[in-house]
């Protein structure tokens, strides 16, 4: 598989240090509110990644952390009068929902700041001990950008560029414009933990490092993330965890493009700002996870209501041939398949991993399973299609669709109600007495139930009536 990535600029081979085993860091959410849109993209993106990978027979161990201590959930916290404690765990639990309603794998390990101070505090005290990082005049610690001299070749800028391009206050406590910290000491009314160098809580850096060094090892295979995080958050990352290990953080690096609202920046202030929880009470979560795998993970998304409609629209033609695939089979007589049959599928299952292993190219892969639909469509249509080629068909065509995470949910008010099925029997027994008088008033009566029922060479079809 060849990915791009972002530490070199270009596409590589995806080699694990561990043969089979490939092991991943994403930064998880900042809990103090709902996800937006733009948070579900890197959730839904790299599952596939990690629904790929398991497909191609990788042992995968993914870790994604909770960010549950941060300015935004004290102050979110003191508005409310109640704990930070409170805020995080709340949002933790409404991003679980979030998550799930995505059809969000969990990851292996869900760490979260506070339950991890530890670990924090050692990675801190043994860059301070190495010197790069000091104890600043107001109890902060800040990592000495100056004393690693890769600084910027994440984002490929030249540390002289970015201090030129930095500011420091007079008052500013720091040595350098671009000294980060990693330790924050603490201010009245916040959480803290005591530290060599008093009361205090980390930076938010240093405890994606602390995580990931700790559950995956000082050195992992990939690292992934939305492009907004490239810099100061990974490039902060790598010189600190690489300064206190003197190894290689992560091999690899992904990044998925932006989400922008009608061709416009996603922003509160301009009231374009979207949570996944309302988008999905209008157009369930199954669209908007649809609308992020259709497009490549590097490319920028135009979220738009004309957007939702086409990936609503593409969902139904995969539950259409998948209900088709399903009357289909139950009418078909038993026989083999055919050896033209095992090779169109052969060349669909080719095509669809050529499109995945071409930097996880999601969009190509949704083509390939889009022809392989046309192909189902006229095998189901054809009475002498065998049972068992329907059945090779669908094994493919769910074989790919579960690696995107799709046809996972149907809404409730989308079964179909027996009473509704009653009179699809009542219409199917007036037909076969040719009343066609009673089956048509029955046709009428599950119209007025808000179903559509018709007759196709595969068997009766009923349908919720779009409202």
């Amino acid at each position: 598989m060849q990915i791009y990535n972002t530490l070199t600029r270009q596409k590589e081979e995806l080699v694990p240090i561990e043969e089979n085993h490939i092991r991943i860091y994403a930064c998880g959410p900042t809990v103090y509110n709902y996800i937006h849109i733009g948070n579900a993209r890197p959730i839904c993106a790299f599952d596939v990644l990690r629904r790929y990978l398991k497909y191609r027979g990788y042992q995968v161990t993914y870790v994604q952390n909770f960010t549950d201590v941060d300015d935004k959930i004290i102050q979110k916290a003191n508005e409310e009068g109640v704990e930070a404690s409170e805020i995080s765990e709340r949002y933790i639990q409404a991003y679980q929902t979030d998550a799930h309603g995505l059809n969000v794998m969990d990851a292996e390990v869900h760490p979260q700041v506070t339950s991890c101070m530890d670990l924090i505090i050692d990675i801190v005290k043994k860059l301070v001990d190495k010197g790069n990082a000091y104890v600043a005049s107001n109890g902060d610690v800040y990592f000495r950008t100056s004393s690693f001299a890769e600084y910027g070749k994440l984002s490929g800028q030249p540390i002289e560029e970015l201090q030129a391009g930095a500011r420091i206050d007079v008052n500013d406590v720091k040595q350098e414009p671009l000294d980060f910290a990693v330790w924050k000491a603490a201010k009245p009314g916040e959480p803290y933990w005591e530290s060599p160098w008093g009361k205090g809580r980390p930076g938010w850096h240093i405890e994606c490092s602390a995580m990931a060094c700790h559950f995956l090892g000082e050195t992992f295979d990939l690292h992934c993330g939305g492009q907004d995080l490239i810099f100061p958050h990974h490039e902060n990352e790598i010189a600190q965890s690489e300064a206190a290990n003197g190894v290689p953080f992560a091999h690899y690096w992904m990044h998925n493009g932006y989400i922008n609202i009608d061709n416009k920046k996603m922003s509160k202030s301009l009231g374009n700002f979207f949570t996944v929880r309302e988008v999905a009470e209008k157009y369930g979560y199954e669209v908007i996870r649809y609308m992020m795998v259709q497009a490549h993970y590097r490319s920028p998304i135009n979220y738009c209501k004309e957007l939702l409609d086409a990936c609503k629209a593409s969902l139904d033609r995969l539950y259409a041939c998948r209900d088709t695939l399903d009357r289909a089979m139950a009418a078909a007589k038993s026989g083999g398949v055919t050896e033209q049959a095992q090779e169109i599928f052969n060349q669909y299952r080719a095509q669809f991993i050529a499109a995945m292993d071409d930097d996880l190219n999601t969009a190509d892969g949704m083509t390939a399973i889009f022809e392989l639909v046309r192909q189902l469509n006229i095998m189901s249509a054809d009475a002498d299609t065998s049972k068992e080629q329907l059945a090779a068909g669908a094994a493919l065509f769910h074989e790919m669709i579960d690696v995107m995470g799709l046809l996972y949910q149907r809404k409730k008010s989308d079964e179909i109600p027996a009473e509704v099925l009653e009179l699809a029997e009542q219409r199917k027994a007036a037909r076969a007495a040719k009343d066609f008088a009673e089956a048509d008033r029955l046709r009428d009566a599950i119209a007025a139930k808000g179903y559509t029922i018709r007759e196709t060479r595969q068997g009766t079809e009923i349908t919720k009536t779009a409202d």
